[in-house]
C-alpha cells in the first residue's frame, strides 16, 4: 500500500467482489413491508402475469425465477448470494404484489402423557 502525500492506496484484493451494498438492492429498507420470514419458511412463486414484471428489480425476478419449487428463505439467501435480510425485504415486496405464497414452518407438537404431568407435578410438590 502506497502511504505517500497524495498517493492511491493500492487494493488489498484484487478481486474485491461486489460493491454494492445490500442496503442499495432494497432501497435503504431493512424490514420487509409485509409478512415474517423465518429462515425455513418455504416461499412459491404464484402465477406470474407478464404485466406483474413491470418494476421489478433483477433480484425480485431472480428470486421469482428460484422460487417456481418450493425453496426455504435460507436457500434463496445463499442462491443469490445475498444477506438474509436484504431477501426478507425483497420477499415482503413480492408478497404484498401477491407474487409469492409463504409458508410457515409449523410450531412443534408438544405432547404429554398424564404419567409425565404427575411426576412434575409430584416432584414440585416436594420442593
Amino acid at each position: 500500500m502506497t502511504t505517500g502525500h497524495g498517493a492511491v492506496p493500492a487494493p488489498i484484493d484484487d478481486d474485491p467482489g461486489p460493491v454494492v451494498r445490500p442496503y442499495a438492492v432494497t432501497g435503504g429498507r431493512t424490514h420487509p413491508v409485509s409478512g415474517r420470514f423465518d429462515l425455513i419458511s418455504l416461499i412459491q412463486t404464484t402465477q406470474l402475469p407478464p404485466d406483474q414484471r413491470h418494476g421489478l428489480s433483477p433480484e425480485h425476478l431472480g428470486i421469482l425465477e428460484l422460487c417456481r419449487n418450493l425453496m426455504s428463505v435460507a436457500e434463496v439467501s445463499a442462491h443469490l448470494d445475498l444477506p438474509l435480510g436484504a431477501v426478507r425485504v425483497l420477499l415482503g415486496d413480492l408478497l404484498v404484489r401477491r407474487l409469492v405464497e409463504v409458508w410457515d414452518p409449523a410450531p412443534p407438537v408438544i405432547t404429554h402423557d398424564d404419567r409425565t404431568l404427575e411426576e412434575v407435578l409430584n416432584g414440585l410438590r416436594a420442593l
